[in-house]
């Protein structure tokens, strides 16, 4: 096999064209085979096989930087580059990161994991640099519906500096694609008699000696008079960004001499090239947003199968919380349904089917869907807005301004809170807690068993003010202490008022209950309260458990500025004698891994609050 001899991007320049093609076809056998057992992103990398064997075959890495938009996509960059057999590894404890890591491989020019950014690094590193490297910047076209790109783009056209954008347009991000972004480059896919060209054409015209120069001037006026009636409206051109396009993602002698022209202009310029989301597997090219992400060791055959609106039964928080807005919505006509390019991951699919009119997919723009919800709700409207907790760091100041000083009555969503296993630091949920519970006006729950998640949106769904409710990824487990009322905690019986309590909340509170039933068999006697509402905090049952001596708090989110922290402070100002120990998610960034690992490297298991209990003794 060829791929068994690349073991860096020099190896490729070895082959031609046809052996190159062959080798295309071998990485695709190595994704369908090795991504399925460890999961991950395998549609998406499916899709840029020969995208990436062009640019690396053409740009001289690491000196040249490629930077990954999102960097999901990035796998076969780091087959090519020396980490092929560790793809067994891959988001594995101490293994390969699904996302481009520097600490990792020097070829991983800068971390990625969340949408929109790679324009404008790439843009400060093309700025930054001092030596003749090149830098390029890989961005599909559902990453191009976030406000950061155009930020970027609008900046590149200002600072006229040599850098390459590769517009990857499989006309998806994870679902379809919607937005005004969208249909525009639709309409130049449609336009196909614009000169591909163009680009090529006027690097070799200027090469013609003494008249080149006037030449290349005619040319460009009779380019922008042509485009002017055959392609309405080129957007990157007229931001300054030359544009070079469509070129055939899957044809790698055309990317490696568009690649090749386009490397030495000294301006920005965009490659749009055309690709297919799942390209080699007919099933996946069929259903790509479903193979968009496949779990660990999972049946290939089934996953397409698994239609989120026909599960009777709820599995998980995502589809609990999308099944639940539905029968909310049945009643009022006001409900409305908000997200950004993740309809199926927040449970939304049935909504989306059931109420399209009620619907609003916003594309990767979460500042947007957080600012137009709060415009909904000043109109009358109840807007369930539903975000992974750690894209809604985006929207943060969105959340503050447009909703809670207005005091709007928007209820947030917040899906995969907490710690979040293999797509590691990127998208670990873990700063919701402590940014949401300092914010006025809004109410923050976070439920730990599906019927408490009903119980709060419930409550949300009546409330005037702002509402955050945050969930985990993991699969709700029923327990013993479920809270019956959105603003009550729930607690064991004390067996006197000096034993230690433990304080816990969402998916912990399991946790807690385990470490109680482990002190028991050992006769300690402890008690666990279940905070479902955590802003505001319960302070009739903080005063309850005054005369104890030590109040031990476990959430899965940062101890600086948690939950713990509140009520140390409370138990502080109240000139209460008790040692509050937190546990939590310390000061650092949590790598890739099972949940479980991330709660053992963060001391949070339930061995560790057996530990903090009986060392107190």
């Amino acid at each position: 096999m060829i791929l068994e001899t690349i073991n860096s991007p020099a190896d490729l320049k070895k082959l031609n064209i046809p052996q190159l093609e062959t080798l295309a076809g071998e990485i695709r056998e190595f994704l369908l085979e090795t991504v399925p057992k460890t999961g991950g992103h395998l549609a998406p990398n499916l899709g840029v096989v020969e995208l990436t064997l062009a640019l690396h075959y053409v740009l001289d890495a690491p000196k040249d930087k490629i930077v990954w938009d999102v960097g999901h996509q990035s796998y076969v960059h780091k087959i090519l580059t020396g980490r092929r057999d560790q793809m067994s590894t891959l988001r594995q404890f101490g293994g390969l990161s699904g996302f481009p890591k520097p600490s990792e491989s020097e070829y991983d020019s800068f971390a990625t994991g969340h949408s929109s950014t790679a324009i404008s690094v790439a843009l400060g590193m093309a700025q930054a640099k001092t030596d003749d490297s090149r830098v390029v910047a890989v961005v599909g076209d559902g990453s191009m519906t976030g406000g950061l790109s155009f930020e970027g783009l609008n900046n590149c056209g200002q600072a006229d500096v040599p850098m390459m954008i590769v517009l990857n347009d499989n006309e998806m991000s994870i679902s379809k694609n919607v937005g005004a972004l969208s249909n525009h480059l639709a309409n130049i896919r449609a336009s196909r008699r614009y000169n591909l060209t163009k680009v090529v054409v006027k690097k070799h015209l200027a090469k013609i000696p003494l008249i080149g120069k006037y030449i290349v001037r005619f040319a460009e006026w009779l380019k922008n008079f042509a485009k002017s009636i055959l392609v309405p409206n080129v957007l990157f051109e007229q931001l300054g960004i030359k544009y070079i396009g469509i070129v055939d993602g899957h044809n790698i002698k055309k990317l490696i001499r568009i690649f090749e022209n386009a490397k030495d202009l000294d301006s920005p310029v965009l490659v749009h090239v055309k690709t297919v989301k799942g390209k080699g597997d007919p099933i996946i090219e069929q259903y790509p947003s479903e193979y968009h992400s496949v779990s660990e060791n999972c049946d290939m055959e089934s996953v397409y199968k698994k239609k989120f609106s026909e599960q009777d039964t709820p599995t998980s928080f995502s589809l609990a919380m999308g099944k639940k807005l539905c029968s909310i919505a049945d009643e009022n006509d006001n409900v409305v349904a908000i997200t950004a390019a993740m309809t199926a991951g927040t449970g939304l699919t049935c909504f989306a089917n059931k109420y399209p009119d009620r619907f609003y997919d916003v594309g990767i723009a979460e500042q947007h869907a957080l600012a137009s919800a709060a415009g909904m709700a000043s109109a009358g409207k109840k807007p369930f807005v539903a975000i992974y907790s750690s894209f809604v760091q985006r929207a943060y100041d969105q959340l503050i301004h447009d909703v809670c000083i207005q005091s709007l009555p928007v209820v947030l969503c917040l899906d995969r809170a907490g710690l979040t296993g293999r797509d590691g630091e990127t998208h670990n949920g873990q700063f919701d807690l402590a940014f949401l519970q300092h914010i006025p006006n809004l109410t923050v729950f976070a439920p730990s068993t599906i019927s408490e998640l009903n119980l709060t949106m419930d409550y949300a769904m009546t409330s005037n003010t702002p509402v955050a409710i945050r969930y985990g990824k993991n699969n709700p487990s029923e327990h013993e202490l479920v809270c019956d009322s959105a603003q009550n905690w729930r607690s064991t019986e004390p067996h006197n008022s000096a034993d230690p309590v433990i304080f816990a909340t969402g998916a912990t509170v399991t946790m807690a209950l385990n470490a109680k039933k482990q002190l028991s068999e050992r006769g300690i006697s402890v008690t666990v309260v279940n905070m479902l509402c955590v802003k505001p905090l319960n302070y009739l049952t903080l005063d309850r458990f005054s005369s104890s001596k030590l109040w031990i708090t476990v959430e899965d989110g940062c101890i600086i500025g948690g939950i713990g922290s509140s009520i140390a402070a409370y138990a502080s100002q109240n000139g209460y004698s008790i040692k509050v120990k937190s546990l939590g998610v310390p000061d650092k960034f949590v790598p890739h891994g099972t949940t479980a690992q991330q709660y053992g490297i963060c001391s949070m298991t339930v061995d560790d609050i057996v530990n903090v209990v009986t060392s107190s003794n």
